[in-house]
């Protein structure tokens, strides 16, 4: 068996079965992860519709880990409307992620991930519901005309310290995953954000692939957010767009990288994080497999 501190990220399921997968399946992805050899696995809230029915199922999801000897540590809860300009959207989807972190506690999660805030963007009506926006579309974007940045950030703040003091209230951190055009994409963005909030459980959900995309160097943002990283996200990347290959099939100094944890101490946990449709892996579980045995002979 894998060890427990290596997680399988739900991008596995999403490589197989799209984005969102199909939310009443999930007891096919916990045994088809399980059966990859992992114990320790995430699971997601993707939007409102699949965010419900993971919600509403929260005990029979349990059951089924409990049953599969699976721990769940991470729940990730995908709520873009929290950074909306509109207080409404803003505060119905506050609620919505109390009902996420809900459903993590009853997993018995120690933490829920979501992309951090997206700037008030304003995209075409067209454009899908999607894992990562690419740079031309988020070049096109524009913004409402009566915002007032000052006014905008004020409320930003003030609705992720409250999601802050919902997921504390259940004994969880808040982890920030950095993406392509996001606010706290890069660990300086991150810092002031986190200096901005004012909440120590708010955390970084350190993700390689697109940390090293955006140029943000990797080791040293180990070391920048000591304390403030207990979760990484390991895939690799060329550099030159967004990606999530096995270690080894980019351009990553991995031993570098792991020189920073050990300076630092790291102790936290890890998710194996390959595929998406942006991603070339001829064989997913294979991938998996062979990453979860080269993180291990790193870690110890």
């Amino acid at each position: 068996m894998i060890d427990k501190r290596i997680t399988c990220c739900y991008l596995y399921t999403i490589t197989k079965y799209g984005y969102p997968p199909p939310a009443e399946k999930s007891r096919t992805y916990l045994e088809e992860m399980k059966a990859l050899g992992f114990q320790s696995v995430e699971l997601e809230g993707i939007r409102e519709e699949h965010l419900d029915y993971m919600y509403a199922h929260r005990a029979e999801l349990a059951a089924d880990a409990k049953e599969l000897e699976l721990s769940i540590p991470v729940f990730c809860i995908v709520l873009p409307g929290l950074s909306s300009p509109d207080e409404k959207e803003r505060e119905a989807t506050l609620a919505r992620f109390e009902m996420g972190c809900d459903a993590a506690q009853a997993l018995g999660a120690r933490a829920v991930v979501d992309n951090a805030p997206l700037p008030p963007y304003r995209f075409p009506d067209d454009i899908p519901i999607v894992r990562h926006y690419d740079e031309d579309v988020l070049r096109a974007a524009t913004f409402p005309a009566d915002l007032d940045w000052p006014t905008y950030w004020d409320a930003l703040v003030h609705t992720y310290r409250s999601a802050c003091d919902i997921a504390r209230a259940r004994g969880l951190s808040y982890q920030m995953h950095p993406c392509l055009g996001v606010l706290s994409a890069t660990t300086d963005a991150f810092l002031y954000f986190h200096d901005a909030v004012k909440r120590d459980n708010l955390k970084y959900n350190l993700d390689t692939a697109n940390q090293f995309m955006m140029q943000d160097n990797i080791a040293l943002s180990a070391i920048r957010l000591k304390g403030m990283v207990d979760y990484i996200h390991i895939s690799d990347n060329l550099g030159d767009r967004v990606e999530h290959l096995a270690p080894g099939k980019g351009a990553i100094h991995w031993d570098v990288f792991f020189e920073a944890l050990d300076r630092i101490g790291y102790d936290g946990t890890f998710g194996i994080d390959i595929g998406g449709d942006e991603s070339d892996v001829a064989d997913l579980d294979m991938a998996y497999r062979d990453a979860a045995a080269w993180l291990e002979g790193r870690i110890g």
